[in-house]
């Protein structure tokens, strides 16, 4: 059925041995005394925690069009009460996950918490759908808004060439993959610095908002209540909106297992990181109330650039640099936790074994971060990304339910679990019931796009019994198997983590 993993010892000059019952073996020798072990380190500290669920959140929405969330609330008081609102219901979503991720010490997030509660065909479904469409469909839109405004400086009165954003968009790509290949410590610290940089353009709008309000620059939030009223079909969207701007504070339970005292520092880092990012969102649409109207804020592309170009003159060039800034950062992040994500399926038999092993030196899990790379390219230069994301983000929010609602499932089934981090029910029970609701919501208001993306997520079932269950597979296929994963650890010098995952 599921695979489990091998426990193999290594050192960097080993050479590969025939296969034994399948499975492939150690390579060849021990480990010479006080090598270092071959398994994924404990290098996410705090700050570190920090600026994965910050970076991986901030990304380029706020700074472009936040007028989603705007158009489906009618007046500006309603707008700014909804991001209030979709900042709090995140962070019960965060708490939530910080109470899973203390109780169930994997990396992996929505997936290996599907798996522990639900079983391994919605795990898979999950994990097949994410590594297919989802993620490198979503790395591939910020990765254009990423080489999008990188270019905005040199084509200031003109129209940027399409070519050339893919193109840039393809080197941004290349750079994150080969950083989050080379060393988890770098591509960590890079990550506190974009995250500091996000940080640096949204108070490149506050403040000087903060100072329109002091000059007593409120004319547009007189009656701010007042305007077209929210449909009923209208506000909740608002909600989705909201929460897909929020979306991003799971990531650091993707990588549990290279939290350092986890106990403690997940929940520190999801509590400090969302109260910053929600002050930091609401504070941000208040700023560009302070000088856009509602009307010009709907009829603007790029709401922070319009914003900047009306109050901070020649300074304005540095927010679409801030902006690209802020998109790397976000890729840099998604990244780094999703190649987790694939590891521990592999690991657990629902990838292919190649994706759970670790580089022998620089002690990442190498074909877990480049696997994305080609998927990633071939959404850049293919069709309409944003149509994919449409048809399958009603997927994210249906897992990310099911996994918060397993929270209140665990704890009637396995009470006496040792729980270092507790959250009242309520918190959970109100976070999936919102999760569940924005999926109904979707089915009802987007019946075509919500089928088509059910049915390319339902394609995961017929491929788990066909790649996971049957297991009478020709020995040709199984030689073949074998051969190809033989020849990749050759080749990216990677095998099993040494040690078998233990809690």
């Amino acid at each position: 059925m599921v695979r489990k993993p091998v426990v193999s010892t290594i050192s960097s000059g080993a050479y590969l041995q025939g296969s034994v019952n399948g499975r492939l073996p150690a390579l060849g020798g021990r480990e010479p005394p006080g090598q270092e072990k071959v398994v994924l380190k404990k290098k996410i500290t705090l700050l570190r925690g920090i600026s994965i669920i910050i970076g991986t959140i901030i990304g380029a929405g706020i700074f472009i069009s936040p007028k989603g969330v705007l158009q489906n609330t009618g007046s500006v008081g309603l707008s700014l009460v909804v991001w209030t609102v979709c900042g709090v219901l995140s962070l019960f979503g965060a708490l939530s996950y910080a109470e899973l991720g203390t109780s169930i010490k994997k990396s992996g997030g929505h997936y290996t918490y599907i798996l522990e509660v639900f079983g391994p065909l919605p795990a898979f479904v999950r994990v097949w759908v994410e590594l297919l469409i989802i993620r490198p469909a979503a790395t591939a839109v910020i990765s254009l808004a990423f080489g999008r405004y990188i270019l905005e400086p040199f084509f200031i009165h003109c129209e940027i060439p399409e070519l050339a954003i893919k193109l840039i968009t393809a080197v941004g790509i290349t750079v994150v993959m080969v950083l989050n290949s080379m060393s988890v410590s770098w591509s960590a610290r890079i990550q506190i610095f974009l995250t500091f940089c996000k940080l640096t353009a949204i108070l490149i709008i506050i403040v000087p908002g903060v100072m329109q309000l002091i000059k007593g620059q409120t004319q547009y939030f007189k009656d701010a209540f007042s305007g077209r009223d929210a449909s009923i079909m209208g506000l909740p969207l608002a909600f989705y909106y909201g929460m897909y701007a929020y979306a991003g504070w799971f990531y650091l339970n993707f990588v549990t297992e290279e939290v350092e005292n986890p106990e403690k520092t997940i929940p520190l880092a999801i509590c400090i990181s969302m109260a910053i990012v929600t002050v930091g969102y609401v504070l941000t649409n208040v700023a560009y109330f302070t000088t856009i109207s509602a009307e010009e804020l709907m009829l603007s592309n790029a709401v922070a650039v319009t914003f900047s170009e009306r109050l901070l003159g020649n300074f304005s060039l540095a927010v679409p640099i801030f902006v690209a800034l802020s998109c790397f950062g976000s890729m840099n992040g998604g990244v780094f936790a999703v190649s987790r994500l694939f590891y521990v399926a592999s690991r657990e038999g629902h990838l292919p074994e190649i994706l759970s092993m670790i580089h022998i030196r620089k002690h990442t899990p190498l074909p877990a971060v480049i696997v994305l790379h080609p998927l990633t390219m071939i959404m850049l230069f293919s069709g309409d990304l944003y149509s994919l994301l449409n048809f399958l983000s009603f997927a994210r929010w249906l897992f990310i339910g099911l996994a918060v609602a397993g929270l209140i499932y665990l704890r009637y089934k396995r009470p006496d679990m040792h729980r270092p981090f507790k959250v009242p029910l309520f918190i959970p029970a109100l976070f999936s019931f919102t999760c569940l609701f924005m999926v109904a919501l979707s089915l009802y208001s987007d019946p075509f796009s919500t089928g088509i993306g059910f049915i390319i997520t339902l394609t995961g079932i017929p491929a788990y019994y066909l790649f996971i269950i049957w297991d009478k597979k020709p020995k040709w296929f199984r030689r073949m198997s074998d051969m190809i994963t033989r020849t990749l650890q050759i080749i990216l010098e990677v095998v099993p983590e040494e040690d078998c995952h233990k809690l």
